[in-house]
């Protein structure tokens, strides 16, 4: 049979810009504003009305053009006038290939594997929607997701997994936004639509602290750990006089450190709020890792296996041997913030900063472009004259 024709080239559906392009016969490219570029075709249903009485006439999504080809759209789109012609509705009855919710999710997840900070942010996002999305609506077509099926998934984790079932939200409508780009989709995403008119009940979330130590009684713990010579010991006394995140100690490599001004600089791709943060150290600090400069490992810290960091479990589970229950590592940067609430002549900002928090609205942050080093390393020192008081000699 002979190929069919129609006004698009291969050229043109490769170049031309954002808007819907008429091939002829009721089929169109349309080009969204992002790129993406996907077939319809326009048909009526001969002997169907609307609900104004009108005939029926309806758009169907073909596929993306970067997977459909000029052809293939054009012989669907004939399969589908076709169909029409006889009075048939082509969306009950048309030649489906449209992927079902799993396939999408999991394209998705490989496409953006490369802008997670770490391999562990990527299994997370698929892990959520193989555990609560998949078993429900895995092999839906991705076409036929909308909402009741949206709050079959949701609904049983709403109020007892609230954070969980947040994420699990963001990502059905991140899969359900690509299928639409692709073409598998029409209409407003199912989610937005939930969100937007309220149809999930209201959660009251409780915050949850990190179980921290009272300041007045670290001194004394922090003498009992320096009698330890596990490497989890040494990088739990850093964790405690530097108030920093687990994941930012544990990481930590020589590079980042300028011994001649007393600074730890973390990346801002090793910060959880994307920014560069700047750690003064203390005479304290430097007596820490100062001697394990001498193992010569690339990162300062080394876990069992050579140049690579302890497990971020190391250091909780020195706390249980130490019979320490009911802290975690974490809490010890609450430690740091109540200390620091109880001292005289410490502003909040300074404090503040020196946990790498966010500080004003965003104009003002805008504007402060300084991150206080000079009052932050003052504070730092009182710090860690206060953690190692009670340490003999």
């Amino acid at each position: 049979m002979a190929a069919l024709s129609g006004k698009l080239t291969k050229n043109l559906v490769r170049t031309l810009g954002p808007g819907r392009h008429g091939d002829g016969s009721g089929l169109y490219l349309v080009v969204d504003p992002s790129g993406a570029r996907r077939w319809i075709v326009r048909v009526t249903v001969k002997g169907q009305r609307n609900r104004e009485g009108k005939p029926l006439r309806t758009d169907f999504g073909l596929g993306g053009a970067d997977v459909v080809t000029l052809n293939e759209a054009r012989d669907r789109a004939l399969e589908y006038r076709r169909l029409a012609k006889r009075g048939i509705n082509p969306r009950y009855n048309g030649r489906q290939e449209i992927p079902c919710f799993e396939e999408i999710a999991r394209q998705v997840h490989i496409e953006r594997l490369p802008t997670w900070k770490n391999p562990k942010h990527g299994q997370q996002w698929i892990n959520t929607l193989a555990e609560y999305a998949f078993p429900k609506i895995g092999r839906l077509p991705v076409s036929e997701v909308g909402q009741p099926e949206v709050l079959q998934v949701l609904l049983p984790v709403w109020t007892d997994k609230h954070e969980t079932a947040k994420r699990l939200a963001q990502r059905i409508k991140a899969v359900l936004d690509v299928a639409k780009s692709k073409g598998f989709r029409e209409g407003e995403n199912p989610v937005t639509t939930i969100r937007d008119a309220r149809v999930l009940p209201k959660v009251k979330q409780k915050v949850k602290h990190h179980k921290a130590m009272g300041w007045q009684d670290v001194p004394v713990f922090y003498a009992e750990l320096a009698t330890k010579d596990a490497m989890a010991a040494k990088a739990l006394m850093f964790t405690c006089l530097t108030a920093s995140r687990t994941s930012e100690v544990l990481q930590a490599q020589w590079d980042e450190f300028d011994f001649d001004e007393q600074l730890w600089t973390v990346p801002a791709d090793r910060m959880k709020g994307d920014k560069e943060h700047r750690v003064p150290l203390t005479e304290q600090m430097l007596a820490i890792i100062e001697p394990l400069r001498a193992l010569r490992s690339e990162v300062v810290f080394e876990g069992q296996k050579r140049h690579k960091p302890m497990s971020n479990m190391a250091m909780l589970m020195l706390l249980r041997r130490m019979k320490v229950e009911g802290i975690t590592v974490h809490g010890f940067r609450s430690t740091f913030r109540d200390w620091t609430s109880e001292q005289p002549n410490v502003p909040r900002e300074i404090a503040e900063l020196s946990l790498a928090h966010s500080i004003g609205s965003e104009v003002e942050r805008a504007y402060a472009r300084s991150d206080l080093l000079d009052q932050r390393r003052e504070l730092m020192a009182r710090w860690s004259n206060f953690v190692a008081k009670a340490l003999v000699g």
